[in-house]
């Protein structure tokens, strides 16, 4: 698959400090911060800071310290969230997945109840 980042897209403008966002956690290689659509009383977005448009394409491209930093902002989110009761991680890819920012991201859900599935 070809993969032409655009780095035009809003969390590409959020890294580059272009538009503002409220930052729960950053570190080298990731940036986290609340969506501004939350869909549960969490709602917390973690994004690499590289170039990477999906799931795939980080797993696949980004080197293993991009991704263990990536990681390590997902589980401080979590403690600092205070998810210990549970929470999902869901990564949208591309048209079938509902992918809405071509820059992969990675929603950090919980505070409540989640039920089984998440319904549209």
């Amino acid at each position: 698959m070809d993969y032409a980042y655009d780095d035009q897209n809003i969390f590409a403008k959020i890294l580059r400090g272009e538009i503002p966002n409220k930052t729960v956690f950053e570190n080298d290689h990731a940036l986290a911060f609340h969506d501004i659509q939350p869909q549960a009383a969490v709602h917390v977005l973690v994004i690499p800071k590289g170039p990477y448009m999906s799931l795939d394409h980080f797993a696949r491209d980004a080197s293993a310290t991009e991704q263990a930093g990536f990681f390590h902002a997902v589980a401080a989110v979590c403690d600092l969230m205070q998810l210990d009761e549970g929470f999902r991680g869901i990564s949208n890819t591309r048209v079938h997945g509902v992918q809405d920012v071509p820059h992969y991201h990675m929603h950090i859900l919980g505070g409540q109840q989640l039920g089984r599935m998440l319904l549209d």
